[in-house]
């Protein structure tokens, strides 16, 4: 069944319109704001002949929900992802990357994949607490937790709520090891903690870094520090004896695969001893997100753009098979690849870094603990 047609004028919608306003929105990655895919409404906005879109569109201000969740470790038994376990103190990003793979995921709070992600936030306040609950649970089973896998951690409304840090408090009172992905220098205000756990060796940190382009940085993720603060925090964060890595991700061909190289050796320089990468993944609504961005900013090369990451797919937009997502298939797909382990071993990157420690967990005493006897 298709979705119902809610929003001016009496026809369907067509290509190029758009349910946000189509100049886009100062400051926001995706210039629309479709229904999700569970809706049974699509809304769009179209001219009445009034002059409905000759105003510049309005702001787009940040709300912020409280997500009242009952667990906070969320699980997963993938053979391709380097951790069982994840935390994410927030839905929705403030950072609105219009690449990012977590947009979709706003479908099933009923709001759009759109400027809804971007905008239309929830925190989760009691999630230090729910964490040192599951922590204390007989039985637990200790590897190391990764936060930063769906949202950033460290998005412009942490600096607010202040939620990763009571969660890294958490970790380091329990000795738990803790793995770290973000592409915002607001890590480096809880670098006294990452340092104690990290002398410790029970913790990591991996910085994002897409494009040493600040321009384009700037269009694709809008509200993002820029990339040389990204590498000034691998820098500290390395100096502080915390191993750092560096993210080259997403990888987008004709946009900026050029840079792969380059961008590696400016985090080698400064600390990173570790790197990976992952091509561009269009799944679901990030497909139209995507393709209407790069019609936007991007016209020139639109077309060749999508053509080289259809290449990558097996002729689609997307192929989610597992164990190619990640990588993508075809010639284009494996010379990245190839040039990426060239550039790793030429700076001497990814040598092994040793397993994080799990030995030394230990539940801290709570108020009223009997003392045990000697």
């Amino acid at each position: 069944m298709g979705k119902n047609v809610v929003g001016f004028g009496h026809r369907p919608p067509t290509e190029g319109e758009f349910a946000a306003h189509p100049a886009g929105t100062s400051g926001r990655g995706a210039f629309s704001n479709g229904s999700g895919r569970f809706e049974s409404e699509h809304r769009v906005l179209i001219d009445d002949g009034w002059g409905t879109l000759d105003d510049e569109a309005p702001a787009l201000k940040t709300s912020v929900g409280i997500d009242a969740t009952r667990s906070i470790i969320a699980r997963n038994v993938s053979p391709y992802l380097p951790f069982d376990r994840s935390i994410n103190p927030y839905r929705g990003c403030e950072h609105g990357c219009i690449y990012c793979f977590a947009r979709p995921t706003h479908a099933f709070l009923g709001l759009s994949p759109g400027q809804d992600f971007e905008a239309r936030l929830f925190a989760k306040p009691k999630a230090a607490s729910l964490l040192a609950a599951e922590l204390r649970k007989p039985g637990y089973s200790v590897r190391p937790m990764a936060l930063g896998t769906n949202t950033d951690p460290y998005q412009p409304i942490d600096g607010r709520f202040q939620i990763t840090r009571e969660i890294l408090k958490v970790l380091c009172d329990f000795r738990h090891p803790v793995a770290i992905v973000t592409k915002s220098n607001r890590v480096l205000r809880d670098i006294d903690i990452l340092s104690e756990m990290a002398s410790m060796n029970l913790a990591r940190v991996a910085l994002s870094v897409t494009t040493l382009d600040r321009k384009l940085a700037r269009t694709m993720e809008p509200r993002a520090p820029t990339p040389d603060r990204r590498l000034e925090a691998i820098a500290k964060l390395s100096a502080a004896g915390i191993p750092t890595a560096v993210m080259t991700a997403p990888i987008i061909p004709a946009l900026n695969d050029h840079e792969l190289e380059a961008i590696l050796e400016r985090a080698y320089e400064a600390g990173a001893r570790n790197a990976a990468y992952v091509v561009l993944r269009l799944p679901l609504e990030i497909k139209d997100l995507f393709a209407e961005w790069l019609e936007a900013q991007q016209p020139g090369r639109a077309k060749h753009v999508m053509s080289l990451i259809r290449s990558m797919r097996g002729g689609k937009d997307y192929d989610a098979e597992w164990g190619k997502r990640m990588k993508g298939t075809g010639v284009y797909a494996d010379l990245i690849a190839k040039r990426f382990k060239l550039a790793c071993e030429r700076l001497g990157l990814n040598q092994q870094w040793p397993a994080q420690r799990v030995d030394l967990f230990q539940p801290p005493p709570k108020a009223g603990d009997q003392m045990q006897l000697l």
